[in-house]
């Protein structure tokens, strides 16, 4: 299975197979119809206990496993880099040259191809060479220091580096580097570091700064709990729901609705020295009821409120069930693709075993749309 739908129809990737962001990064093209083939070493495992079907960053490709202390192996991943458009490559700085594959022996034979890096520090720089994971990697661009209560910063899940700053910029790259490259027969690096996506994912946060409107402080600013309407409640059944009203006409909402249009403690939107009292009488009032009673009188307004849904439960959300968030394939209940597309609409995904694909196949296909 090379050949699917959707609106990367036709671009070929070679993906040298890794660990979290770089996969990530493949499958989202491949979700998006490219034909991406997945190259593994001998003996390579998903690092956890589970069933590799579960990996669904290998989903919607297969792979083909060579060994690259081979001649013949070697030969055989040149005639796939000779007849791709881009190559995905997540290694530390140096591996891939070590190889034989680095970017100048590459266009060597495909001046066209995009070759697309992804690391944690970048490929040059006093860390470029050090082993690190998410939270190392955002926690030097000041995205850590702002979340969390005031005491110290969480170890956030591995959305902020690894798949927004790392695999979601490198794929833009990536495909403004295709751009060109179908126009001008010119491949090039696609350097994506993690520190520079989620340093450029702090841009507004700068502009802030710069302007005087954000203090830099855990729990102390608009938009990392600092201030009453902008935060996570617990309610009365052990549950949490998230009130964002930001603007005033919204925040006029939820004080309708919660029958505290008149409350003198919320008369004053935007003072300081008004915040606390307003959070505690919403910590008070959002306790005395369930989290679906207060969906019962929040959810669909503009009130700028939803549940605090659990993983467990996201694909019952009705929202969720309306849009067709989640699919079921091969027992397996999965993300569909995003963004959504008019005219060309991905395929549903596969599993994360897809399968073993032989060299002859590829070639079969790509030799003939080189």
């Amino acid at each position: 299975m090379l050949q699917r739908s959707g609106p990367l129809k036709g671009v070929r990737i070679v993906e040298m197979a890794g660990l979290g962001p770089a996969p990530f990064a493949a499958m989202h093209l491949a979700d998006l119809g490219a034909e991406v083939v997945r190259i593994a070493r001998p003996g390579q495992t998903f690092p956890l206990p589970i069933d590799a079907k579960y990996n669904l960053l290998n989903r919607s490709r297969r792979s083909l496993t060579l060994d690259l202390t081979q001649n013949g192996d070697v030969d055989r991943l040149w005639q796939l880099i000779e007849r791709a458009e881009v190559l995905i490559e997540g290694f530390r700085p140096g591996k891939m040259e070590k190889l034989g594959f680095g970017p100048d022996q590459v266009h060597a034979r495909n001046p066209a191809l995009v070759y697309g890096r992804l690391t944690g520090w970048g490929q040059d720089g006093p860390l470029a060479h050090a082993a690190g994971h998410d939270m190392n990697y955002a926690a030097i661009t000041g995205a850590i220091w702002g979340l969390g209560e005031a005491d110290r910063p969480p170890p956030p899940m591995n959305l902020i580096a690894d798949q927004g700053g790392g695999a979601m910029m490198l794929n833009l790259g990536i495909l403004a580097a295709l751009t060109h490259a179908r126009a001008t027969g010119q491949g090039q690096v696609v350097d994506a570091a993690m520190t520079d996506g989620v340093n450029l994912l702090m841009t507004m946060q700068h502009g802030l700064a710069a302007g005087g409107a954000w203090t830099d402080r855990r729990s102390g600013d608009f938009i990392n709990g600092g201030v009453a309407w902008y935060r996570c409640y617990k309610t009365g059944d052990g549950k949490y729901v998230s009130v964002g009203c930001l603007e005033p006409q919204f925040f006029a909402e939820l004080l309708a609705l919660l029958g505290l249009t008149d409350d003198p403690r919320f008369a004053d939107q935007y003072a300081p020295n008004a915040q606390a009292g307003m959070m505690d009488a919403l910590t008070e009032i959002f306790l005395t009821a369930t989290q679906q009673e207060w969906c019962d009188i929040l959810e669909g307004s503009d009130a700028c409120f939803a549940p605090v849904v659990s993983l467990a439960d996201a694909s019952d959300h009705a929202h969720n069930r309306a849009r067709g968030s989640f699919v079921t394939v091969g027992g397996i209940e999965m993300l569909t693709p995003a963004p959504r597309f008019s005219r060309t609409q991905p395929d549903t995904p596969t599993t994360g075993d897809a399968g073993e694909i032989s060299l002859d196949e590829i070639l079969e296909h790509w030799g003939n749309n080189a």
